[in-house]
């Protein structure tokens, strides 16, 4: 066989999700200011979206935006008020420290604990790199 028909024999075994290119999209945060607290109506959809248990999520911005705060069924309630833009961007921060693989780029990421240790590893790559973890 030529190296083509080889070529071609190899490409046909490969299996169409493969060569699926996946696109990530960061979540948009529907927030919401009353009185003097902010909430985050699609939360849990995000976490979902995310991988991620809602419980680190929050820690994460409740610690970027040093305030207090609960989930309230789907909804993120956090005391002070905040923008919409900047919940975004703390958000994409989260994303990028936390769920985007450091190797290969993509979001099909889970958080392990290993000996105390928080790692991140890849389910596209297998790549495991080291994250703090949010006290």
């Amino acid at each position: 066989m030529t190296y083509e028909e080889l070529l071609k024999k190899a490409m046909k075994e490969i299996p169409d999700e493969i060569h699926e290119k996946q696109r990530f999209e960061i979540p948009s945060i529907e927030s919401l200011i009353q009185g003097n607290s902010t909430m985050i109506n699609n939360f849990s959809q995000i976490c979902k979206y995310l991988n991620r248990s809602p419980q680190h999520v929050l820690k994460y911005l409740l610690r970027e935006f040093a305030t207090s705060g609960s989930i309230s069924g789907t909804k993120a309630i956090f005391t002070g008020k905040f923008g919409r833009g900047m919940m975004q961007s703390k958000l994409e921060l989260y994303i990028k420290e936390f769920v985007i693989c450091k190797e290969c780029k993509h979001a099909d990421t889970k958080l392990i604990t290993e000996d105390r240790l928080m790692f991140m590893q890849c389910m596209a790559c297998n790549a495991k790199h080291p994250v703090r973890k949010i006290k």
